[in-house]
């Protein structure tokens, strides 16, 4: 139920940056859902293997490059989901960015609840 909640949480989230950043388009509250699934599935599969592969360039740059790896993982998203675009990588930084920010917002609210 709770993994349910927070599908919809990062949805709600992707559906109000897309409506915010003029280089994010997302076409429906359903593809919403799936960028949020897919996006939770590349962070949990493809995320870690990229973070070991660029570990040395991670290390030099103390840990910035991780905004690209994130950044990457949105375009890799946008190239496997049908009705969700993303400009460039300069919008996919921003809407990483705010992403996280919103996600970890909606998160601490539903873990205040208890």
């Amino acid at each position: 139920m709770k993994l349910l909640l927070r599908v919809l949480l990062s949805a709600i989230a992707v559906v109000i940056l897309a409506n915010i950043l003029p280089g994010v388009g997302v076409d429906s509250y359903g593809t919403a859902i799936i960028v949020a699934i897919v996006l939770g599935l590349l962070n949990y599969i493809v995320k870690p293997i990229l973070v070991i592969f660029t570990l040395p360039v991670t290390i030099l740059t103390l840990g910035l490059f991780l905004l690209i790896i994130n950044a990457i993982i949105i375009l890799l998203a946008d190239s496997l989901v049908g009705g969700f675009t993303v400009d460039n990588i300069w919008w996919a930084l921003l809407f990483s960015l705010l992403l996280s920010f919103l996600q970890s917002l909606f998160y601490s609210l539903l873990n205040d609840d208890k």
